[in-house]
């Protein structure tokens, strides 16, 4: 199989005579369409085979952010073998956010133009030699983790930018807003076991570098299940539109057309925000927990190693439970709202990031007199934070037609990245620098507690994005269903009439 090949045909692992995804959901269509058989299936996927693939992208999509925050869940003990301060702390997620982000419009570009299984499988391969790789840093050679850690935002950019359009190529509407909630489960739960996995691989080996070589194995077995299981959907097809309507067009069309897409603008800086406060709390906070033990007398410093095991372990338990309920609330408060108003999903997004800021902010505030309660504010503030992944990738599902999902993945991933989480762990650990007055231990509490507060106003100003977004969703969604390609003017799919 070629990488230039548009669509799989490879033979299947599973018969593929089960009914087509979506036929109910089109309301019959019509012409050949509306007429298709019950065997057939419009996207080529079987139903069973579909449902298989949405499993393993989601397992994939674990893998992806248990290694990206295996390395939030040994920071301490990375700052100590390696003697660094925080400044240089955060730039081991900063330079992986920013190859990922660079790279991302490149794998966009190839996913809306070629064979998507073969990029997602190269890219996977490369990323779990690397992430191999870097567990063997020597102690001079801060650089080199630096470095590889960087390396492995090439794979992941390969999978984050094409695995949501496969699932919009194999489920319509409600059906796909339900394997999107199941895909985005592996976004909290991958980042809990990240946590989890990391402390205590890294306690139980009393090495650090060990944390790191548990990922690359998994991520394996995930090429030969993408390769022998997961067959290539046809692009559009499960949504009826006629041929003519998928044509491809130049990537700075696509750019220009998703420019002017008002829902799909808005929704993504209100998605960065998400991306800012997820990044910084992923980095810091348990290391920012161990500080607050530390301060409070609970723990003894950090002068051997192991340092933070019991703080990783406890926010990565908290980070899966609140991902599961955040993203199932979400998405179910989204659906009731539906039969209510057209503008559910915007608002449910704007709601859990409002609520997500107070609770952040008593979180950080109480860290000083109470552990068990600024543990309970995490709980409630990543709850709410969790709520909105499914539903801002629907929505950028079906504001933007097939043959630019991709690059629309992209882009967001860019933007989001670029003014999000990109920055913000090493922002968060450059203010923590600047504020602290003295090396001692409560001046390293205290000014990363104070750096950390930034978090509740990125939290609003998010909110607000996304406020703005439930004002032009409807004549989007509406000109994206309804897209049409014009010879004699620059496509605009689904850029609303203003």
């Amino acid at each position: 199989m070629s990488l230039g090949e548009p669509t799989s045909d490879s033979t299947p692992f599973f018969s593929d005579d089960s009914e087509a995804e979506g036929q109910e959901e089109r309301g019959g269509g019509g012409g050949a369409e509306g007429q298709r058989t019950h065997g057939e299936s419009a996207s080529g996927v079987s139903k069973a085979r579909a449902v298989l693939t949405v499993l393993i992208l989601c397992y994939i999509n674990l893998l992806n952010y248990m290694d990206r925050f295996t390395v939030a869940g040994v920071l301490p003990d990375i700052e100590h073998y390696f003697g660094i301060d925080d400044e240089k702390s955060g730039l081991l997620q900063t330079v992986f956010i920013c190859s990922y982000m660079f790279l991302a419009p490149v794998f966009g570009y190839l996913g809306d133009r070629y064979n998507r299984k073969i990029i997602m499988s190269v890219g996977i391969t490369f990323w779990s030699l690397v992430t191999l790789a870097s567990s063997y840093t020597p102690k001079d050679h801060f650089w080199a983790l630096l470095f590889t850690r960087g390396l492995v935002g090439v794979g992941e950019a390969s999978y984050s930018t094409i695995a949501p359009t496969i699932i919009a190529d194999l489920y319509v509407k409600g059906k796909r807003t339900n394997m999107l909630s199941i895909f985005y489960f592996a976004i909290p739960v991958g980042s809990g076991l990240g946590y989890i996995v990391g402390s205590q691989v890294s306690s139980l080996a009393q090495d650090w570098h060990w944390a790191l070589r548990v990922t690359p194995g998994l991520g394996l077995i995930a090429v030969l299940l993408l390769l022998f299981v997961v067959k290539e959907p046809k692009r559009g097809a499960i949504e009826a539109r006629p041929e003519h309507h998928l044509h491809q067009t130049s990537w700075l069309k696509d750019l220009q057309a998703l420019s002017k897409n008002y829902s799909f603008v808005l929704s993504t800086l209100g998605f960065t925000a998400v991306a800012f406060v997820t990044g910084s709390l992923a980095l810091w906070a348990p290391t920012f927990l161990f500080r607050a033990a530390v301060f409070n007398g609970e723990k003894a410093p950090c002068v051997e190693g192991n340092c933070a095991s019991s703080d990783s372990l406890i926010f990565g338990i908290i980070t899966c439970i609140t991902g599961v309920l955040g993203v199932a609330s979400g998405v179910q408060v989204s659906r009731q709202l539906r039969k209510r108003t057209p503008r559910a999903d915007p608002l449910v997004c704007a709601a859990g990031l409002l609520l997500s800021a107070p609770f952040l902010y008593l979180a950080i505030i109480f860290a000083q007199n109470s552990t068990i309660a600024t543990y309970v504010f995490i709980f409630f503030g990543e709850t709410f934070l969790s709520m909105n992944w499914a539903i801002v990738a629907d929505i950028l599902l079906y504001v933007v037609v097939p043959t630019r999902r991709s690059t629309a993945e992209a882009l967001q991933i860019v933007v989001s990245h670029l003014l999000g989480d990109a920055g913000s762990p090493y922002l968060i650990g450059v203010v923590s620098d600047s504020l602290r007055k003295t090396d001692s231990f409560l001046w390293e509490f205290r000014s990363l507690q104070l750096s950390l507060l930034l978090c509740s106003f990125a939290a609003v100003l998010g909110g607000a994005f996304f406020l703005a977004t439930a004002l032009f969703i409807e004549q989007d969604r509406n000109c994206a269903e309804n897209y049409v390609p014009s010879e004699d003017k620059t496509p605009a799919d689904n850029s609303s009439p203003r």
